[in-house]
């Protein structure tokens, strides 16, 4: 417990649960829950992108330049997606994207 200014004992608030009954108003409440859905998505979108980079990666150890071509196009694919929807900056995705292909060309099969 801690406590205040005024003496009185209050509990701290867990963390994650800021946002939870926060609003007033009914509108700001709607948009706080449209808030949550979208990061929620962001998150699972920006995920993606790196699983599919750890994919390229795991594909370019082994020694199938088919397989790491496919997860070449599919990585590339989720970076251009996430940078048509904002989630990461165009120049992000381009340097990264630039990175892969360096990569992939400087592999040797």
């Amino acid at each position: 417990m801690r406590r205040n200014y005024t003496g009185v004992n209050t509990t701290p608030i867990p963390r994650g649960d800021y946002r939870k009954n926060m609003a007033n108003i009914k509108s700001s409440a709607k948009r706080a829950q449209l808030i949550e859905k979208s990061t929620l998505k962001n998150k699972s979108a920006r995920s993606l992108i790196k699983t599919n980079v750890k994919k390229f990666d795991s594909a370019l150890a082994g020694n199938d330049r088919g397989e790491a071509e496919n997860a070449y196009k599919s990585a590339v694919k989720t970076i251009d997606r996430a940078a048509t929807k904002n989630l990461i900056h165009k120049n992000k995705a381009a340097r990264r994207k630039s990175a892969l292909t360096r990569k992939l060309d400087a592999k040797e099969y």
